[in-house]
């Protein structure tokens, strides 16, 4: 199935396994009442993208409890693919859970003592696939 665009509308599953598959997502999240984006290195467990921030930082304090998205895509002159969950964000307290994230290859890009860790369970996803015969150009110049 495409869509309206033309672009082929990925299933669930497709998203999921998607988005497993990219080290870097962004965060989009509301900070002071406007739409921000912050990259993120971020795993996907147990339906849900997690990642760790400082604890003063921006992501943090704007996203936890709230509805926020975790994007991701794969974009080059012959097509790609871009997939984005959207879920109510929240820190992981659990010591055991904890101790299981520390072994993922999750950093935050400036560690620091008062990191932790984020997850955003997958409530709604959705994904494209941008088609090799639709070339993608560059309009900037």
């Amino acid at each position: 199935m495409t869509d309206a665009s033309g672009f082929e509308v990925l299933g669930r599953e497709q998203c999921v396994a998607l988005l497993a598959t990219a080290p870097i997502g962004r965060v989009v999240f509301t900070h002071r009442a406007l739409p921000a984006v912050q990259p993120v290195r971020f795993a996907v467990r147990d339906g849900a993208a997690v990642f760790v921030v400082p604890s003063g930082g921006a992501v943090f304090a704007a996203s936890l409890d709230t509805v926020v998205a975790i994007s991701v895509d794969e974009v080059g002159a012959s097509g790609g693919w871009f997939v984005t969950a959207l879920g109510r964000a929240h820190e992981v307290r659990d010591p055991a859970v904890t101790a299981e994230l520390a072994a993922l290859p999750l950093t935050a890009w400036a560690p620091a003592p008062d990191d932790r860790y984020v997850r955003i369970p997958f409530e709604a996803v959705s994904g494209r696939r941008i088609s090799a015969t639709r070339p993608v150009t560059n309009h900037c110049r």
